[in-house]
């Protein structure tokens, strides 16, 4: 391993600096009294680092364990070390301009209350979701409850809902499902169990909200006041989040960089899945932020870690990081295209001397290997060019004749074993995970490779990939957990537009189950004054909508009249609930019949 500077404690003098006050317990719970989040969990941090756990990823737990009120400058305080993320708090002529809520209205709740404790019962007065990732948003309505967000501008980039919805109700419950292995916040919170994520410790539990913006980024060097506030920005698609924006205060002298540049290298596709960023225009964007903001700034905080303080700390941080993203890019360009593979590519290239040795540059929630890997997916996709990988067993059949192949389970079992002995930690695990999926009811191949995993979580430095591996043992000891975060809960579903809300209806038809019918329904909606048509053929369900007004050429065998509430009540399975009809209403039953609702424990390390 590189050595790395363990005698550089700049970054503990920044993680305690501005520190005010501590949520004491640090422990956040629920309405019905379940804990949503537990930092003093982590006071096991406070012992020097055990033999179970990675020294570089220890300390960054350190850093990211410390919780509590901040200031940050004069006028702008953070809670940090109550979720994954930070909410920043920037007070105005009347009251105060919320940034990222976290990720859970009850930590969102916690920290406003731990603000107000300090500073006065300032009503908060603007909002800003920096970009469109759950745990920047979730807690939205932990500081503007229902009723109270009239008059209130909320402001986001440009596509913010759009990817939201996406990511979080789309794709919401595989993602979340995945979400558990990458935190590990079913692990328990020990040497030997969960430490962190790199990016924060873990995510909240609790109730995910989102308030719709009120006010769109259009484009960079947009300028808007909010209470007072001056506040420039500078968008930045494509970078961490589809839609994305740093902005300054210029007033505060202060830069605010999203989740752009934090204390680590972040993902190019995260774990839990998500759409693969583009590391080119990533570091485009960190290069022009230093251009575009000048001299105009003292300090940089972001959505997650601590600040950088002195403008010249702030250029040299944004410098590094700006070529930590072009390197990775590049040099993974120029191997793929010497016909290297993502995982030639992966145990092939190096980071330069001053980026391995830079603590912010470490690979602590991204990491270089999965990060190489999909750079290459997002030029050449999934397929490496190799004819043999074009056509392969899906995984049961494939490792059903792996383990025939090394003369049957005992065999290919025993053989695991002599690797995972030998070192080879990496293979032990791969024929393994063959032996498992090959033979799911046989315990010792359960139980050899829940010890492998173990000893691979233990040994990594980057937080994801320890969270996988150790929830991946538990899982094989104890069994799937299912998923705590309500990606559906009504206050998301309420957010959704009426386009976005048929869309999550149509990806949970059962295609097979309705190839045969052929149905046709409208819904207009009286607050909306449009006319949706749904077309359910061939298993699909599409959608399109018109003016109430228009009439259609052709007439649906169904009419629905009703209102937006009453639409949601009927897909929340309420009834009609006094929605007027022309038809035969039993085609919307039949409509609701194909809708199915995910399995939010399905198996991952098992068949």
């Amino acid at each position: 391993m590189t050595a790395l500077p363990f005698e550089d404690t700049t970054d503990f003098e920044n993680a305690d600096r501005g520190f005010i006050d501590a949520l004491s317990p640090a422990v956040v719970t629920g309405a019905d009294g379940s804990v949503v989040y537990d930092n003093d969990a982590y006071a096991f941090l406070k012992a020097d680092c055990p033999d179970t756990a990675h020294p570089s990823l220890w300390r960054q737990a350190q850093l990211c364990a410390r919780q509590g009120l901040y200031e940050v400058t004069e006028g702008i305080y953070q809670i940090r070390g109550l979720d994954l993320s930070n909410m920043t708090l920037v007070e105005g002529e009347r009251g105060v301009i919320v940034i990222d809520p976290l990720l859970s209205a009850e930590t969102a709740a916690a920290g406003l209350a731990l603000y107000r404790k300090h500073r006065g019962d300032r009503p908060v007065t603007g909002m800003i979701y920096t970009h469109s990732h759950g745990d920047h948003f979730g807690g939205s309505r932990g500081v503007l409850p229902a009723g109270t967000e009239e008059g209130v501008a909320i402001l986001a980039p440009a596509g913010f809902l759009e990817h939201a919805v996406s990511e979080n109700v789309y794709a919401g419950n595989a993602m979340t499902r995945r979400a558990i292995f990458m935190y590990g916040d079913r692990l328990p919170k020990s040497p030997e169990g969960q430490i962190s994520a790199g990016l924060g410790m873990t995510t909240a539990n609790g109730t995910l909200t989102l308030i719709p913006p009120t006010l769109d980024i259009t484009e960079t060097g947009q300028e808007e006041t909010v209470d007072g506030v001056r506040i420039v920005f500078q968008l930045t698609p494509g970078t961490e989040a589809p839609a994305e924006m740093n902005f300054l205060f210029p007033d505060f002298r202060a830069l605010c960089l999203a989740e752009n540049a934090t204390h680590n290298m972040h993902n190019i596709l995260t774990l839990r899945g998500a759409v693969v960023r583009d590391s080119r225009i990533w570091a485009h964007y960190l290069d022009e932020a230093v251009e575009y903001f000048g001299d105009g700034y003292d300090v940089a905080f972001a959505s997650h870690h601590w600040p950088t303080w002195g403008h010249e700390n702030v250029v040299a941080f944004l410098t590094a990081q700006r070529d930590l993203y072009a390197y990775m890019h590049d040099q993974t360009l120029r191997m793929l295209n010497s016909g290297l593979t993502g995982p030639e590519i992966a145990e092939e290239i190096q980071l330069p001397p001053a980026l391995e040795r830079s603590w912010h540059a470490r690979g602590y929630y991204g990491s270089l290997s999965h990060n190489v890997k999909a750079i290459y997916q997002r030029y050449l996709g999934w397929f490496d060019g190799n004819a043999a990988h074009l056509w392969e067993h899906p995984p049961v059949e494939l490792a059903r004749r792996y383990v025939d192949s090394l003369g049957g389970p005992d065999q290919t079992l025993a053989k695991a074993r002599a690797y995972a002995e030998d070192g080879d930690l990496r293979f032990a695990a791969t024929l393994l995970n063959h032996l498992v999926f090959a033979d799911p009811g046989n315990g010792d191949a359960k139980q050899t490779l829940a010890g492998v995993y173990d000893r691979l979580g233990h040994g990594a430095e980057n937080g994801p990939w320890r969270n996988f591996y150790l929830t991946s043992a538990m899982e094989l000891r104890q069994g799937a957990n299912p998923i705590a975060i309500d990606t559906t809960n009504p206050e998301m579903v309420g957010a959704l537009t009426t386009d976005m809300l048929l869309d999550s209806v149509a990806i949970r038809i059962d295609g097979p189950r309705a190839w045969h019918e052929d149905l046709t329904i409208d819904l207009v909606l009286a607050d909306e004054q449009r006319r949706h048509r749904l077309t359910l053929h061939n298993g699909a369900l599409t959608h399109r909508s018109a003016p109430a007004g228009e009439q259609p050429k052709t007439p649906s065998a169904l009419t629905v009249h009703l209102t937006r509430p009453q639409l949601l009540g009927i897909l929340a399975g309420e009834g009609l609930g006094g929605a007027s009809t022309t038809g035969d209403p039993g085609l919307l039953t039949r409509l609701l019949s194909y809708v199915t609702q995910p399995d939010t424990a399905f198996p991952i390390v098992t068949p």
